[in-house]
């Protein structure tokens, strides 16, 4: 397998046609005839992630996350990008990356969440226009009623970092809707839908309050980086099927939060 013929096959499943217009997504560098075997797949084209893609002896990375998403006027070795891009094509390793365009695929990044916390029933929280099978989010049902308090304590141990949540302990929880990543721009779909519950990422002090004031939906928010890691082992299986190539998926939280503390009360 080339690195063309695996940009091929990635853009077959996720073409960069679905991505939104301020995203950049595609095959970001590499030689096009250079062999692949082995392919590391990581949220975050970070110094870490190179590394371990490296190590591993990966001649591509496969990431979620632009590392070129806003312009920068230099790659020169002394900044942060630049470092990573020379670092990759010193070492031979290809960079790929599926943004928006993996958020609305189907099966894409809010399916796999989802099926983290066992939903069924799926359907988009926000449909694509002209493909309604497509979209952002995904709103399905819990395998047995529960309360928001007790949904909580189940997903907690899914996400690296916990959860928190936003209601009454006590409020129903049947219908979830479910985004990866930043999921605040969503919050008036998930009124819409109806939905018992809605869990995301990057949730807002202001946004989150007026919605829950308004009477919206209760709210769960995860780790940005947890909530979009499930998706990766998805392509992973895809490319081992498709394309015959070894796979590795990264683990390294490239959260930029790292320690979690929780207050003790003095006796």
């Amino acid at each position: 397998m080339r690195v063309a013929e695996l940009v091929r096959l990635l853009e077959q499943r996720y073409p960069p046609s679905w991505a939104e217009d301020w995203d950049r997504v595609g095959f970001v560098l590499g030689e096009p005839d250079a062999p692949v075997t082995k392919v590391l797949l990581a949220v975050d084209c970070d110094p870490a992630t190179v590394e371990e893609a490296v190590a591993a002896g990966a001649e591509l990375l496969f990431t979620h996350h632009p590392l070129l998403l806003r312009g920068v006027s230099t790659l020169a070795p002394t900044t942060y990008k630049g470092r990573i891009v020379h670092r990759l094509i010193r070492a031979g390793v290809a960079l790929y990356t599926a943004h928006t365009n993996g958020d609305v695929a189907n099966p894409g990044v809010s399916d796999a969440l989802a099926a983290r916390l066992g939903l069924t029933g799926l359907r988009p929280l926000r449909p694509s226009p002209g493909d309604p099978a497509r979209g952002h989010g995904r709103i399905g049902r819990l395998p047995e009623p529960t309360t928001l308090a007790e949904f909580a304590e189940f997903a907690a141990p899914l996400f690296a970092g916990g959860v928190r949540a936003a209601g009454s302990p006590s409020t129903p929880v049947t219908t979830v809707a479910v985004s990866g990543g930043a999921g605040d721009a969503f919050l008036g779909d998930a009124v819409r839908a109806g939905v018992d519950a809605y869990l995301t990422a990057d949730l807002r002090h202001h946004p989150a309050q007026e919605h829950l004031a308004n009477g919206g939906p209760a709210l769960l928010d995860v780790s940005h980086w947890a909530s979009e890691r499930p998706w990766l082992d998805d392509v992973a299986a895809f490319l081992r099927s498709e394309a015959g190539v070894e796979t590795i998926v990264s683990d390294v939280d490239t959260s930029p939060w790292t320690l979690w503390r929780t207050p003790t009360r003095e006796s």
